[in-house]
């Protein structure tokens, strides 16, 4: 359903009253309001307190893996400082405002802050939460994988979501340039030698990898979440996802997470070099 902007409600009413200056200054704190309701709607506070916790574990895999597990209190705090959830948050916030504007932003608040709209998102946090433990994920892929490319009608909606985003590609592109940046920061940290051409080959090498993997993830991530709606809340939603709301909606999240997770990538690897070499001293 479309809702009228109150934003161009506001503008017209002030034009009226020819207080442009008073225009000029509402309107931004208007939109910030409006943005700040997007993001509660979204329950991205929630997110970035889940993509802290996913930070904080990834750090203790990196720690056991590349670190003996003798990184100990000091890398603990530099991985809870990378992954600062406030951080998480303003970043995401970040590629959402100026992706959603006017109408769209508003379509976008009105799905959301629906009954179907608000449980989606609650569906989509649990489901997070849940696939970070490995038997959750392992059976949640092997689900997907048994239903994929049949005719099974959730399958087919699931594709229409992933089509309308294009989140495939979106999410490999992602994952390459998170994993160059982290490369780079090893490379720039004197734990590897390497021309940016070679970072650049050797991250590409795992394309075909990284996508499967992706689709496999994505796939058992959506069938998971969804799986308590009925096929008819499963049309609605992807339906939405195909509105320019939708898509505009889709393109800010990136718009924020790239540009985010590139950092973080390249902060995680610089840290780790710092770790590497401190311990050989």
């Amino acid at each position: 359903m479309l809702l009228r902007s109150y934003a161009q409600q506001m503008s017209r009413f002030r034009a009226v009253l020819a207080v442009c200056c008073a225009v000029l200054v509402a309107m931004p704190l208007w939109a910030g309001a409006r943005h700040t309701v997007l993001m509660d709607v979204l329950q991205v506070r929630e997110l970035g307190q889940i993509l802290h916790i996913e930070g904080l574990e990834f750090g203790a895999t990196l720690d056991r893996d590349w670190l003996e597990g003798q990184g100990g209190p000091a890398w603990t705090q530099q991985v809870v400082r990378i992954y600062d959830p406030e951080r998480i948050i303003e970043g995401i916030r970040a590629g959402l405002e100026p992706a959603l504007e006017g109408d769209v932003l508003e379509d976008a608040i009105a799905f959301f802050a629906s009954d179907l709209g608000s449980r989606i998102i609650t569906l989509e946090n649990s489901a997070r939460r849940a696939l970070a433990e490995p038997a959750v994920e392992e059976e949640a892929r092997a689900r997907f994988a048994a239903l994929q490319g049949s005719s099974d009608p959730r399958i087919s909606q699931i594709n229409r979501m992933i089509d309308a985003g294009d989140l495939i590609n979106r999410n490999v592109t992602s994952a390459l340039n998170s994993n160059y940046n982290f490369l780079r920061a090893l490379v720039d940290g004197n734990v590897y030698v390497m021309t940016d051409d070679e970072i650049l080959s050797d991250v590409l090498s795992e394309r075909d990898e990284i996508t499967a993997d992706t689709l496999n993830w994505l796939g058992a991530f959506m069938l998971l979440a969804y799986s308590p709606l009925s096929e008819d809340e499963l049309n609605v939603y992807a339906e939405f996802s195909e509105t320019p709301a939708g898509k505009a909606l889709n393109a800010g999240l990136f718009a924020g997470f790239d540009p985010l997770y590139e950092d973080i990538s390249y902060a995680i690897g610089r840290a780790m070099a710092l770790n590497m070499a401190a311990e050989e001293l």
